[in-house]
């Protein structure tokens, strides 16, 4: 069965654990499908290289550019916790980076059940790599993450948080699901909110929402979802404030590349800058490795060699 992104316990297998009749289950299982504690202070104190999860991250947006915005979200949650999971040299081959994140994107294309081409995976310039060693590195990856690849996100709470609002109107419900997601979406690029638990960023991102959209009843929905025993309040509210001003940089973000693209003849849309600028960047670090298009088909067959062992192949 497909995988909803919203109902994760739903249709689960032997492998997952069954679906509680009340949400009890999301809470309690949410911190085995996050990234380690030290993974996510390794970011922040740079003792990880950040490049490396932007430039995984660059590919797998690259990988996903014809597909919706969930697909890449899933890869990325598959990406930091196999990374998280593993010991990773501090300057990883450029091919093992994409070869990575290309494998995330088709796991997250195999659950979510998105028809796709290997093809759509290889994106223009850097490496080639074939189905079977792109199957090697998937083992491997359901390996590091014990093969839990039925994510528990933020997006598992919005039901859940969004009926302590009692909204009697489905279209204005509607507009602030819509408009928390947008929020969730931006959440997952800020290394600030990787360390809390993901029913603390949907419940922060609906209280912005709401704060956004209606903000007369703004206290109410935040006494109510305060009133949630799941809910550390303190977390909650410093989220929200993460997520306001992530919001007023994204805004400044977007004020200088609207002044650039002014001064170009031809129109530039913000992400397409951001892609490409992620593009040049694999780019360059592929040409360091190799001036040809490698096909990458000969680290072990073994599927479970440990990541850090690619780095000799």
């Amino acid at each position: 069965m497909e995988f909803d992104l919203e109902n994760p316990l739903t249709n689960s297998n032997h492998l997952c654990p069954p679906p509680s009749p009340n949400s009890t289950s999301l809470f309690l299982l949410e911190s085995d499908h996050m990234p380690s504690h030290h993974y996510i202070q390794s970011l922040k104190a740079g003792a990880f290289p950040t490049s490396v999860r932007r430039n995984a991250i660059a590919s797998i947006s690259l990988f996903c550019c014809r597909f919706g915005p969930f697909l890449p979200y899933l890869a990325v949650n598959y990406l930091d916790r196999f990374l998280s999971s593993q010991g990773i040299p501090q300057q990883p081959k450029a091919w093992v980076v994409r070869l990575v994140a290309c494998s995330c994107v088709s796991l997250a294309a195999k659950m979510t059940k998105t028809e796709f081409s290997l093809i759509d995976f290889q994106g223009d310039g850097g490496f080639i790599f074939d189905a079977q060693t792109i199957e090697r590195m998937e083992y491997l990856i359901l390996g590091a993450l014990k093969w839990r690849m039925r994510s528990i996100t933020p997006f598992s709470f919005i039901s859940f948080f969004i009926s302590f609002f009692n909204l009697k109107d489905p279209p204005l419900r509607q507009a602030l699901k819509a408009r928390a997601v947008e929020l969730i979406l931006k959440a997952q690029m800020d290394t600030r909110l990787m360390e809390l638990r993901p029913s603390i960023i949907a419940a922060s991102a609906l209280l912005s929402a709401s704060h956004q959209l209606l903000p007369l009843q703004f206290p109410c929905f935040r006494k109510a979802i305060s009133s949630c025993s799941y809910v550390n309040k303190e977390n909650m509210l410093q989220c929200c404030n993460w997520m306001q001003e992530m919001e007023k940089e994204g805004e400044q973000s977007e004020s200088v590349d609207e002044i650039m693209a002014s001064s170009s003849n031809t129109p530039v849309n913000v992400l397409d800058q951001h892609f490409s600028c992620w593009e040049s960047e694999i780019a360059a670090d592929a040409t360091k490795t190799d001036m040809k298009r490698p096909r990458i088909n000969d680290y072990p067959d073994n599927h479970s060699v440990h990541f850090s062992q690619l780095q000799h192949c």
